[in-house]
């Protein structure tokens, strides 16, 4: 008796826990391995960020070029952050997950999309309004 008690109150202890979920790809623990993410957007090119200037969002941490960025990024950070979680754009549209290299990329109707390698940035750049078509519909079922 006392042994199925605990196991019920273990079990309800787990349901009622905040689920871990880490929506934004995050190499320990840093976001678009340490480029600025408001770079993309202000100076058309990736930037790596500096540690000392950081901010936690979506369950990772975010590094920016000046304090300005950092700012920007947490009055709107949905309008800065990468889509799909930070993961390859092309990949999604395959209906797979994969980690992006930050130095391919490209902003399409105010959003920044990212890309495993120029190689599949190629590939990517094909299709764009098919690809984005087809990651955000399989996107639901793809978040990690």
């Amino acid at each position: 008796m006392l042994h199925r008690r605990h196991m019920i109150t273990l079990t309800l202890a787990a349901l009622a826990a905040p689920a871990k979920a880490q929506p934004y790809l995050a190499e320990g623990g840093v976001a678009l391995r340490g480029y600025d993410p408001v770079a993309y957007f202000t100076h058309a090119e990736p930037r790596r960020g500096d540690p000392a200037i950081s901010a936690q969002w979506g369950g990772a941490t975010w590094h920016f070029t000046d304090i300005a960025s950092r700012d920007s990024f947490l009055a709107a950070p949905d309008r800065f952050a990468p889509q799909y979680g930070g993961y390859c754009a092309w990949a999604a549209a395959q209906n797979y997950l994969a980690p992006v290299d930050p130095t391919q990329w490209q902003i399409v109707d105010g959003r920044l999309y990212l890309n495993a390698s120029a190689r599949i940035q190629r590939r990517w750049q094909r299709d764009i309004p098919g690809h984005i078509r087809r990651a955000d519909a399989n996107w639901a079922d793809l978040r990690p």
